[in-house]
């Protein structure tokens, strides 16, 4: 029996540019990149040196402060580049492709007969345990730690985001495999969250805990499902997983091969046909990109939804989470007395001369712009307007700018995530970074206390 969550604080951003939903394979990337800055907290040591061929699914590096944790190539090739930056931090790895595969392979699990260690041990191995991610501090999950629960979100609620329910279909077998063993690694309950409306493949799950939610953005996000189902506490731990992420570890457990593939929502008012595509984490955004063709040549590519996406180029790299790409106008250009005069194609939930409270379903074609310099904060009670967690979102903010530890802790930081913030900072008409700020105080509490 399901539990639902009624969330009534948020904003719907509806923007010009979903996705149609049709699969493409896109064209096989030259080069696949890792970014370490998608592993957060995460100092690599690298087991292989450039120039050296390597296989899809081999340790590329692990890291600094557990050996066993390892990070694999998506692809077989060669080892063509270690970009380093300051004091000789590597930032990439570029691996050329080779045009036949060759893949590592493990020993396939079953997840119902194996043991918790056994199934800890080979998401070790296999690469698939960068996927799961630890709450509080938003980072890499400690092998080492046994979470009070896990935590998967397939409502999505993020303006323009891949529809789970469709990239999911099909996948129910690898899905499964996944939560069974999961359930393995937790003496609580894996709470699965999907549309109240929808027709989730994640609905006809065994082993979980189902939930069903309704509600305006950030409804979708698993950080608000947490506070509503079973909020973090000092000194406990909880897991969380991307839905998608659920069949690559399946596949491995299954097969016992990395295959780090994706279906990846190509969208935005830029980009003239929006569709998905299927590639593989690391590869070249240009491979699908103009496939469905640009519509203008000053655009912004965002690797991940246009709310906690980081900036990107036509010619950069799928990231590790990431299951959508946005392109979107850039917002480069000023309008004369923009801040006086009436407008009709503009999201405000606290200007009036926006009329937007007024077309509640009408669709935006959106840019970069923020409309304004950045400032003091204003106290404008807004933020409440749209943050559903029981938090107080100002004070936690002006707690992390000022590092008061003691603050942070008893107004709630171990609960929430930069991504929790990122509708509180689209609305700021201060033009505070919501989400740079969070991630700071997260860094602060976690280097402190740990």
């Amino acid at each position: 029996m399901s539990k639902d969550i009624r969330i009534k604080k948020g904003l719907n951003i509806n923007l010009v540019g979903a996705a149609e939903q049709t699969t493409t394979k896109a064209v096989s990337s030259n080069v696949y990149n890792i970014n370490l800055a998608d592993f957060h907290g995460i100092t690599p040591k690298m087991m292989v040196k450039q120039g050296v061929e390597v296989k899809a699914g081999e340790p590329l590096f692990y890291s600094k402060n557990n050996e066993e944790m390892l990070f694999v190539s998506p692809v077989s090739g060669e080892l063509i580049e270690i970009e380093r930056g300051a004091r000789r931090r590597i930032l990439n790895l570029k691996i050329l492709a080779d045009k036949t595969q060759a893949t590592v392979e493990h020993q396939p699990l079953s997840p119902e007969k194996a043991s918790e260690e056994a199934i800890r041990e080979f998401l070790l191995k296999s690469g698939c345990w960068p996927f799961i991610k630890q709450r509080p501090y938003d980072i890499i999950a400690d092998p080492e730690s046994r979470p009070k629960a896990i935590f998967i979100s397939g409502y999505v609620t993020a303006p323009l985001a891949a529809e789970l329910d469709y990239v999911l279909k099909g996948k129910e077998k690898e899905i499964q495999a996944a939560i069974t063993a999961l359930g393995k690694l937790t003496p609580g309950k894996v709470h699965v969250s999907v549309g109240k409306s929808s027709d989730s493949p994640l609905a006809g799950l065994q082993g979980i805990t189902l939930h069903k939610v309704s509600g305006p953005h950030p409804a979708g996000l698993v950080g608000t499902q947490i506070n509503k189902i079973d909020p973090i506490n000092k000194g406990e731990t909880v897991w969380t997983l991307a839905a998608q992420d659920l069949v690559i570890i399946g596949e491995a457990l299954l097969t016992g091969k990395f295959n780090p593939e994706r279906t990846v929502a190509l969208v935005g008012s830029s980009v003239k046909n929006p569709k998905y595509y299927t590639t593989k984490i690391g590869a070249e955004i240009s491979t699908f990109l103009y496939a469905s063709g640009v519509k203008e040549d000053d655009i912004r590519v965002i690797n991940g939804d246009v709310l906690t996406g980081r900036k990107s180029k036509p010619d950069g790299h799928l990231g590790f989470y990431n299951n959508t790409v946005s392109v979107i106008p850039e917002g480069d250009d000023y309008e004369f007395f923009g801040w006086n005069k009436p407008v009709f194609d503009k999201i405000s939930a606290t200007r009036a001369l926006t009329f937007s409270w007024l077309q509640p379903n009408k669709k935006y074609e959106l840019n970069t712009n923020t409309n304004g310099e950045h400032r003091a904060f204003v106290v404008t009670g807004m933020y409440e307007e749209v943050f559903p967690m029981d938090i107080y979102p100002l004070q936690l903010l002006k707690a992390c700018m000022v590092q008061d530890l003691d603050e942070m802790e008893q107004l709630g930081l171990y609960e929430v995530v930069p991504e929790d913030f990122s509708l509180t900072e689209f609305i700021c008409i201060s033009k505070q970074p919501h989400q740079k700020i969070i991630r700071e105080g997260l860094d602060l509490l976690y280097k402190e206390i740990g």
